[in-house]
């Protein structure tokens, strides 16, 4: 039973998890959208919204904190000074998963995009 376990695994070790879901968040706030599995982009989803919303807070703390979590710069400078203005009177939800008509022809998965609203 995965009582209170929570998470997906992606068939991946602890490290190698983290750092891909870093590298999708990343891309995710580089491009503003991404297509991906619907797996991926749910459990990417609260990571990116937590980051928005440290990066709101305008201080240095916070920017050394998503330094700290996206571990590139021009990720940073892009939450802290763009990203951060344009959802300030926003209260949440800056992002949206959507159901592509379509599934990967290899094994059949359903994708999705995550985009920023």
């Amino acid at each position: 039973m995965r009582h209170l376990k929570k998470g997906r695994k992606f068939n991946r070790l602890i490290g190698d998890r983290r750092s891909f879901l870093r590298n999708l968040s990343n891309n995710l706030i580089r491009r503003g959208k991404i297509e991906t599995t619907e797996a991926r982009a749910k459990e990417i989803k609260p990571s990116v919204e937590k980051l928005i919303t440290l990066a709101k807070k305008q201080n240095l703390a916070c920017r050394r904190l998503l330094l700290s979590k996206t571990h590139d710069s021009k990720i940073t400078k892009k939450l802290y000074e763009e990203l951060a203005p344009r959802y300030l009177s926003r209260p949440g939800g800056y992002l949206r998963i959507s159901k592509l008509s379509k599934a990967r022809k290899r094994d059949g998965t359903i994708l999705t995009t995550i985009e920023l609203v």
